[in-house]
């Protein structure tokens, strides 16, 4: 391979192989045809099997990919502390223009350039997202903490936390977000091997989570958590008059810090739950700790997914039909001041614990335009009490602060370094 012109992954397919794939049998979605006219063979071009790895999502625009991006099967989250080479300003940009180049090559379905692991040769770009971002410690290490956001604070600490320091912060965060997990350990090796290869950064944790395969339902839905609970039913919508307003920072000159417009504020939680305990409950009982049926995410108050919540309606004894501590009521904007933001996660399962618990749970990771009037008052009222409480741990937290997509030919966070 000509290390200088990065090439599609799918070329592989094209190029070898060809006489393996015409004895392939089982369906015309994997054979070739072949005709004999006067002697000579033509073959047919293998028709797809699936839509899944050519879907390309776009690497630059006003925001980062992986913020609305549909909900992706595979999912890794990573972060990195920076070396005390890569502390020096220029280091740090120069890993963030490595990053950004390996990432907009990997979307487009290529092989960046220097890249001969072959991981994901023969898959499509699989819809295949990368989004960087900023811790505290960030802007301290390269001497920037004069540039450093109001909302980048660290978060309260919460009563229920039982934080793992060494799996919670970092200087540096990547979201990485695909269809086909080969696609998405490409992605996650080829930043790591560049951040070993500059020197500046090194890893400090690194997570997988997954969610349902697009094509898995009969139609779009909103996807299950490990609890088998509808996880998403009462996010904001990119239709909704005020969706820009609560997940990014003004793309104006109101934005503070100027860097920052466009971007976002993302808050990571690792909340493992207690499955055993939550699989003993009855069906009546988990949906009552919820506030809405497990079957179609309906509120218990009636109508479907999307019907609004109730929160006045009683039953005939005249108590609340939504409990006082169902999660429903406790997280509903309108018992929070309306602050609300975009839950975006995946779950995870990383084997059994030495009680032999399911380590299994929740990667956390919700959007918003300042966690200070989001995700903080409605975490501090989960705290005070929410019934889901008793089945769920936070073991590892994060805040970070992802800036605006990158235009054509520049990097992540340019403006950081280069002003603006």
């Amino acid at each position: 391979m000509n290390e200088h012109h990065p090439v599609s992954r799918r070329r592989l397919l094209t190029s070898a192989g060809a006489g393996a794939a015409g004895l392939a049998a089982g369906g015309a979605g994997g054979a070739v045809a072949h005709a004999n006219l006067g002697g000579a063979t033509h073959e047919a071009a293998p028709t797809p099997l699936s839509s899944v790895g050519s879907t390309a999502r776009a690497f630059h625009g006003s925001h980062q990919p992986g913020i609305t991006t549909a909900q992706q099967a595979h999912g890794h989250l990573a972060a990195f502390d920076l070396t005390p080479r890569g502390a020096d300003r220029d280091r740090a940009a120069a890993l963030l223009r490595r990053w950004s180049e390996a990432a907009a090559a990997l979307m487009a379905g290529r092989v960046p350039e220097g890249d001969h692991t072959g991981v994901a040769l023969d898959a499509g770009p699989s819809g295949l997202t990368v989004t960087i971002g900023f811790g505290y410690s960030f802007f301290d290490a390269t001497g920037l903490a004069a540039r450093r956001p109001a909302a980048l604070e660290p978060l309260p600490r919460f009563t229920a936390d039982a934080l793992d320091p060494e799996r919670s912060d970092g200087d540096l965060w990547v979201q990485i977000g695909a269809d086909d997990a080969l696609v998405a350990f490409h992605a996650l090796r080829t930043l790591q091997r560049v951040a070993e290869d500059t020197g500046a950064a090194r890893p400090r944790w690194q997570m997988t989570g997954f969610n349902r395969t697009p094509g898995a339902t009969k139609r779009p839905m909103t996807t299950r958590n490990l609890m088998g609970q509808l996880d998403g039913t009462n996010n904001p919508r990119p239709g909704d008059a005020d969706f820009d307003e609560r997940v990014f920072v003004p793309d104006s000159p109101a934005a503070d810090p100027g860097w920052m417009a466009g971007g976002s504020y993302v808050v990571v939680r690792r909340i493992r739950m207690l499955l055993d305990d939550w699989e003993r409950q009855p069906l009546a009982a988990q949906e009552r700790v919820i506030g809405r049926r497990k079957a179609d995410g309906a509120p218990l108050t009636g109508g479907g997914e999307a019907t609004a919540v109730d929160l006045d309606a009683t039953d005939a004894s005249g108590a609340p039909v939504i409990p006082a501590d169902a999660h429903v009521r406790v997280t509903a904007p309108e018992t929070n001041g309306g602050a609300a933001m975009l839950r975006r996660p995946f779950s995870y399962h990383d084997g059994v614990r030495a009680d032999g618990a399911p380590d299994a749970g929740l990667l956390f990771v919700c959007w918003q335009a300042d966690p200070l009037r989001a995700f903080v008052p409605v975490q501090r009222k989960l705290d005070r009490g929410d019934a889901l409480s008793a089945f769920v741990r936070h073991e590892a937290s994060g805040l970070f602060a992802v800036p605006g997509g990158a235009a054509e030919g520049e990097y992540v966070g340019q403006r950081l370094f280069e002003g603006g």
